[in-house]
């Protein structure tokens, strides 16, 4: 008798049992098709293009003028003996892409070290005074409005 389909022949026959392998669990097979990366890092590129950063600004010359006097104002309080806390704001570039954040640093002044040109804080930060956007003194009854 000639079979009607092609797997006619087969479908009666007993399932076949390895000798040398154990029978798989569902898990075990299930595994077998689970999704996996096939392109490894794409979601962290993608991740990494869609973070934005912020440009830098170019300050006007009267708030460069501000700056200054600010730091001069630091530097006399440190030469009296006194450790000034500041608010200072300041531009800091991203590692991995064009443009950066503005981050902004509180706390006593501990020195200005004008060979590195930062401030640098009680806390050990330091800020780079080519950054600096903003210097915010935190119980000044002089300082300057903005």
């Amino acid at each position: 008798m000639k079979p009607s389909n092609r797997y006619d022949a087969i479908l009666e026959l007993p399932h076949h049992i390895s000798q040398t392998h154990r029978r798989m669990s569902n898990a075990e097979r299930a595994a077998q098709f689970s999704p996996f990366a096939a392109l490894t890092g794409y979601e962290d590129a993608v991740r990494e293009t869609a973070r934005l950063t912020d440009a830098p600004l170019t300050l006007a010359e009267d708030e460069a003028d501000l700056l200054d006097r600010r730091l001069q104002q630091i530097q006399i309080q440190l030469n009296e003996g006194n450790h000034p806390e500041i608010f200072a704001t300041y531009f800091q570039p991203d590692a991995k892409k064009a443009g950066g954040s503005y981050v902004t640093i509180s706390g006593p002044v501990k020195r200005l070290d004008p060979i590195e040109r930062s401030i640098v804080f009680q806390s050990s930060q330091k800020v780079p005074v080519p950054c600096l956007i903003r210097i915010i003194f935190c119980s000044a009854p002089d300082q300057e409005a903005e």
